[in-house]
């Protein structure tokens, strides 16, 4: 039985397709006070992927937005749950692509059957109102059938430039924000501050 959940959860790590594994251990809350510890612990409990609650990360490059969906994602994933990352960039990509590709196909069902979808780096690229149409469209398929969480580099209040449409980007909110928690992260960039040097 151990095997077997052991297998199971390295396909669902596998299947989640986090770019590198972060450990919400090595979150630096000392750097970034926007988030307090009561509040991790809490999410840490997972109960609001199981009451369909979305979560929304704002903040300028550095402040440790993706660093905590995917230590979210990755606790998810080893408690059972099934996950799916991918960013803003590479949705637009599998969303285009979807019915001529088999693997886009495949990562566009894994997305849609996920407990949790991660959409990282929302707002860093400029999108066409046809991919904002198609971002709508696969939100309103997510809206109550699975948690989402969203990092962005703009405010809400300016996801209409991004998107292009009022009426569209007041229908995204609307489904987003109906059951979500807002983190509005601020503060120094952590990687700037901590750069390596080679010298």
């Amino acid at each position: 039985i151990e095997l077997r959940d052991k297998k199971a959860q390295e396909r669902r790590l596998k299947n989640a397709g986090f770019p590198v594994i972060k450990k919400i251990e090595d979150f630096d809350l000392d750097f970034q006070r926007s988030i307090t510890k009561k509040q991790i612990n809490r999410l840490l409990e997972m109960e609001w992927i199981d009451r369909m609650y979305n979560l929304i990360f704002l903040g300028p490059p550095g402040v440790g937005k993706t660093h905590l969906s995917i230590s979210l994602g990755y606790k998810a994933v080893e408690q059972g749950y099934k996950v799916s990352f991918v960013t803003m960039d590479n949705l637009m990509h599998v969303l285009k692509t979807q019915e001529i590709s088999r693997k886009s196909k495949g990562k566009m069902n894994r997305i849609l059957s996920s407990s949790l979808v991660i959409i990282d780096e929302l707002g860093y690229l400029p999108i066409t109102r046809e991919e904002a149409n198609l971002f709508f469209q696969l939100i309103s398929a997510l809206h109550e059938q699975a948690s989402i969480i969203i990092t962005s580099n703009k405010g809400l209040e300016d996801w209409t430039e991004l998107l292009g449409d009022l009426a569209l980007t007041t229908a995204v909110l609307d489904r987003i924000t109906y059951r979500c928690e807002l983190f509005s992260m601020s503060g120094k960039s952590y990687r700037l501050e901590h750069r390596k040097s080679l010298f």
